[in-house]
Protein backbone atom coordinates (compact mmCIF):
# COMPACT_ATOMS: atom_id res chain seq x y z
CA UNK A 1 0.00 0.00 0.00
CA UNK A 2 1.21 3.70 -0.88
CA UNK A 3 0.85 5.87 1.66
CA UNK A 4 0.07 10.12 0.66
CA UNK A 5 0.07 13.35 2.81
CA UNK A 6 -1.84 16.30 1.84
CA UNK A 7 0.46 19.27 2.51
CA UNK A 8 -1.34 22.68 3.08
CA UNK A 9 1.11 25.70 3.93
CA UNK A 10 3.86 22.91 4.50
CA UNK A 11 1.36 21.82 7.04
CA UNK A 12 0.09 17.77 6.77
CA UNK A 13 -3.73 17.79 6.88
CA UNK A 14 -4.51 14.54 5.88
CA UNK A 15 -2.92 10.73 4.97
CA UNK A 16 -4.56 8.48 2.40
CA UNK A 17 -3.98 5.18 1.33
CA UNK A 18 -3.76 4.06 -2.04
CA UNK A 19 -2.81 0.74 -3.59
CA UNK A 20 0.37 -0.06 -5.52
CA UNK A 21 -1.30 -0.67 -8.43
CA UNK A 22 -2.98 2.59 -8.65
CA UNK A 23 0.06 4.21 -7.11
CA UNK A 24 3.67 2.11 -8.45
CA UNK A 25 5.22 5.44 -8.29
CA UNK A 26 4.50 8.23 -6.54
CA UNK A 27 4.12 10.61 -9.98
CA UNK A 28 0.97 8.01 -10.98
CA UNK A 29 -0.52 8.20 -7.18
CA UNK A 30 -0.93 11.53 -6.96
CA UNK A 31 -2.42 11.51 -10.96
CA UNK A 32 -4.59 8.64 -9.30
CA UNK A 33 -5.43 10.91 -6.60
CA UNK A 34 -6.27 14.18 -8.94
CA UNK A 35 -7.89 12.30 -11.78
CA UNK A 36 -10.28 9.43 -9.78
CA UNK A 37 -10.34 10.45 -6.41
CA UNK A 38 -11.18 13.87 -7.21
CA UNK A 39 -8.92 15.61 -4.23
CA UNK A 40 -6.88 18.49 -5.17
CA UNK A 41 -4.08 19.82 -3.05
CA UNK A 42 -0.37 19.03 -3.30
CA UNK A 43 0.01 14.90 -2.20
CA UNK A 44 3.57 13.80 -1.26
CA UNK A 45 3.95 9.70 -0.76
CA UNK A 46 5.20 9.09 2.79
CA UNK A 47 6.79 5.70 4.05
CA UNK A 48 5.36 3.73 6.76
CA UNK A 49 8.35 1.94 7.06
CA UNK A 50 10.98 5.71 7.23
CA UNK A 51 12.38 4.44 3.99
CA UNK A 52 12.12 7.87 2.77
CA UNK A 53 11.27 11.64 3.46
CA UNK A 54 12.42 11.40 7.47
CA UNK A 55 9.27 9.63 9.00
CA UNK A 56 5.66 8.68 8.07
CA UNK A 57 3.67 11.90 8.15
CA UNK A 58 0.41 12.40 10.43
CA UNK A 59 -1.74 14.71 10.56
CA UNK A 60 -0.03 17.58 12.51
CA UNK A 61 3.03 17.25 10.75
CA UNK A 62 5.28 19.94 9.17
CA UNK A 63 6.76 19.09 5.60
CA UNK A 64 10.18 20.75 4.78
CA UNK A 65 10.50 21.32 1.50
CA UNK A 66 13.81 22.49 1.38
CA UNK A 67 15.26 18.68 2.37
CA UNK A 68 12.04 16.64 1.29
CA UNK A 69 11.20 14.97 4.99
CA UNK A 70 8.13 15.19 6.83
CA UNK A 71 9.29 16.56 10.59
CA UNK A 72 6.86 15.27 13.66
CA UNK A 73 5.47 18.28 15.62
CA UNK A 74 7.53 18.63 18.86
CA UNK A 75 6.71 16.69 21.83
CA UNK A 76 4.77 18.65 24.51
CA UNK A 77 5.64 19.76 27.98
CA UNK A 78 5.72 17.69 30.41
CA UNK A 79 2.74 18.84 33.37
CA UNK A 80 3.86 18.60 36.87
CA UNK A 81 1.65 17.72 39.29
Amino acid sequence: MAHFAKIENNLVTNVIVVSNEQAPTEVEGQAFIANTLKLEGIWKQTSYNNNFRGTYAGIGYTYDPVNDVFVAPPAPEPVEP
